[in-house]
């Protein structure tokens, strides 16, 4: 049975508003050794540098910037759950309004079985909220469960999309591939793993 294998990872670790730190850049080389193997079909990346620096340090196709792989918020709940208010601070009105829209268009394009019937390998170096919009779709979960996922920088996620059967999330938040010292960056400092 053929199926769209769907890889995602965030970008490496960056200053703010930045490119990737020097250990964003490592942990980038490391994601990229990690998928030296997997006969990548597409790699699309959100147009902030940070994701577009990822990128470009993979192997596979020439990477293309698409605005619905972007840093934005999928969904909204209303009330917002208790501790979580942080996240939707600072984004403007209409920036809280296009999110829905843009992770429509995400799942449309890429949460579905291959258009052909050909298997599929694609790569989207996005951000922590669109992973786990990807994730908290994959599992039928509601909408408001997405808030409770979150993804290491250069972590990677794989769903599995077949014609006919429910998607498989194969894994989740994987950073094997990172040294000890490169893992749990982009974590809130009270979710990170000490050694």
């Amino acid at each position: 049975m053929t199926a769209r294998y769907l890889y995602l990872a965030r970008h490496g670790d960056a200053a703010e508003d930045s490119g990737l730190t020097a250990a964003g850049r490592r942990q980038a080389e490391c994601l990229a050794e990690r998928l030296g193997d997997v006969p990548l079909t597409s790699i699309t990346h959100s147009p902030l540098r940070r994701a577009a620096e990822t990128a470009a340090l993979l192997p596979g196709p020439a990477p293309a910037e698409w605005d619905a792989a972007g840093d934005y918020v999928p969904y909204v709940p209303d009330p917002v759950p208790p501790g979580f208010e942080v996240l939707f601070e600072g984004w403007t009105a209409d920036e809280l309004e296009a999110g829905p829209r843009l992770a429509a268009q995400a799942l449309g394009r890429f949460a579905v079985p291959s258009p052909d019937g050909a298997e599929r390998h694609d790569l989207v170096v996005t951000h922590a909220f669109l992973v786990a919009w990807f994730v908290r779709d994959a599992l039928g979960a509601p909408p408001e469960r997405w808030l409770g996922l979150n993804a290491a920088n250069c972590a990677l996620t794989v769903i599995r999309y077949s014609e006919g059967r429910p998607p498989g999330l194969l894994v989740f938040n994987d950073m094997s591939h990172l040294p000890a010292e490169l893992r749990w960056t982009g974590f809130p400092r009270h979710l990170r793993v000490s050694r």
